[in-house]
């Protein structure tokens, strides 16, 4: 089901995003209480629907981040009213929960790795694991073990796009 309603764009932090109530997130997906993946468009763009996860607020209703793609091709920014097309995305396939087996071997013979593994949110964990899965080589997969293994032990390292400190 599409759900076609009217909001203003917000900002969170340095996030724009427009928010969806409870009950039009119910329409999308009964009983959803997790991150919900959908495809969006903002006043009918981008031409090809822009897939996403809108995030749960706590509260039944979600903040549905609008990512900068979305807003160029759109033409809007924050405050502006626009027109906001969502629908849930039946194409969406998780990735990995569990990490590969060769991760998970190394991390349990490294302390300081796994406590600081332990103390990554659950959707830190996630993106670590699904990044991990990606790599078919042994060479990448080596190569990305020690990154991984370094930045949880607490060195600074640039690690999938970000910088780590003190493991995380």
């Amino acid at each position: 089901m599409n759900l076609t309603f009217i909001t203003t764009i917000l900002i969170r932090g340095v996030n724009p995003y427009v928010l969806v109530s409870e009950s039009q997130a119910q329409q999308l997906k009964p009983h959803w209480r997790q991150p919900m993946p959908v495809v969006i468009q903002v006043n009918g763009e981008p031409q090809e629907p822009w897939h996403i996860n809108m995030m749960p607020v706590g509260d039944g209703d979600y903040y549905l981040y609008l990512h900068n793609d979305v807003r160029k091709a759109s033409r809007t920014k924050v405050g502006d009213t626009v027109s906001v097309e969502v629908a849930f995305d039946t194409e969406y396939q998780a990735g990995p929960d569990v990490p590969p087996p060769w991760f998970n071997e190394a991390l349990n013979n490294n302390r300081v790795a796994l406590t600081h593994w332990n103390d990554l949110s659950p959707s830190r964990q996630k993106e670590v694991v699904r990044y991990l899965a990606r790599l078919k080589s042994p060479e990448a997969q080596k190569r990305n073990l020690d990154l991984t293994l370094r930045a949880l032990s607490g060195q600074e390292v640039q690690f999938i796009g970000r910088a780590w400190r003190n493991g995380s």
